[in-house]
């Protein structure tokens, strides 16, 4: 009886272990013909090794069109030696701003850390061909500036993460709080001008904390004073010159109008006595007799 009970555990466990490796092996089987998952916490696999990658969106037409032929890459990338993932903008709009994707779907080309950008036809024999003879070695590769791991794209990246978090907030304020859409928008200029006055203020206090104004001295203060002073005098004594200036274009002004009286005064004389010569006030001269 005890004999029984051990062969029949005996095989349960032999059935168990059978099981669980045929399971094991689908499993792999079945992960090495689907193209990986990434996301913005596993994206840094693709800087190991050759990758081709896509970015798409599941209400991508031309996503879904694409994707039984990135499936058959998937397939084939043991043959190829190479890695293929694929990256949801929906749920990782992080990757989609480090990556620059302004359109679906976009592949790239990832060899050690070097980005290309796919830009040839997206059937399967274009692909393949991609890979196995190294087409990508003709494409230039894209700026360092521009790379996904540099210090601006991961900003960029960021700022790419707020704009889903605030699309969300206003999704839910139009949904859960049945809001118009210019109240949503107005709650957002409102945060908007009240965050930027208290980091205005914060960025001031921070500025005078660093570098603190100086103290003025009373020496200083005299200077302040006397240069104030000196100021004012100079500014009443061009004042008074102007004023001086102006006294004497007038007195010009007015000497040249009496001179141009008197000149017509004295023209009008000369007239007079050249055309009343019988007047009593003029003299004749006697003819002188010849000596």
């Amino acid at each position: 009886m005890s004999y029984a009970k051990f062969n029949f555990s005996f095989y349960v466990t032999c059935c168990c272990l059978f099981l669980s490796l045929v399971n094991a092996s689908t499993q792999t089987s079945s992960e090495n013909t689907f193209a990986e998952q990434l996301t913005e916490e596993n994206w840094d696999h693709m800087l190991i090794g050759e990758w081709m990658v896509e970015f798409y969106a599941p209400w991508c037409p031309a996503c879904k069109a694409l994707e039984p032929i990135w499936e058959h890459l998937a397939s084939q990338k043991k043959n190829l030696n190479i890695n293929v993932g694929k990256v949801d903008v929906t749920d990782s709009p992080g990757l989609s701003g480090r990556f620059m994707v302004t359109a679906l779907p976009t592949i790239y080309h990832v060899k050690d850390g070097i980005f290309r950008q796919y830009k040839s036809p997206r059937d399967k024999d274009s692909l393949m061909e991609f890979v196995s003879e190294k087409t990508w070695e003709k494409i230039e590769p894209i700026p360092g500036w521009k790379s996904p791991t540099s210090i601006q794209m991961s900003v960029i990246s960021q700022f790419f993460k707020m704009s889903q978090v605030l699309r969300g907030i206003h999704n839910r304020l139009m949904e859960d709080f049945e809001l118009p859409t210019w109240g949503s928008y107005l709650i957002f200029a409102i945060s908007t001008i009240v965050l930027g006055a208290i980091i205005g203020l914060f960025v001031a206090c921070l500025i005078d904390f660093i570098y603190p104004p100086k103290p003025v001295m009373p020496q200083d203060k005299k200077k302040q004073e006397e240069g104030l002073g000196s100021f004012m005098q100079e500014k009443s004594i061009q004042d008074e010159e102007i004023v001086e200036n102006v006294k004497d274009d007038l007195v010009d002004e007015e000497s040249e109008q009496e001179g141009s009286e008197t000149e017509e005064k004295e023209k009008d004389a000369d007239k007079d006595s050249k055309t009343e010569p019988s007047s009593p006030n003029v003299r004749k001269r006697k003819p002188r007799k010849a000596d």
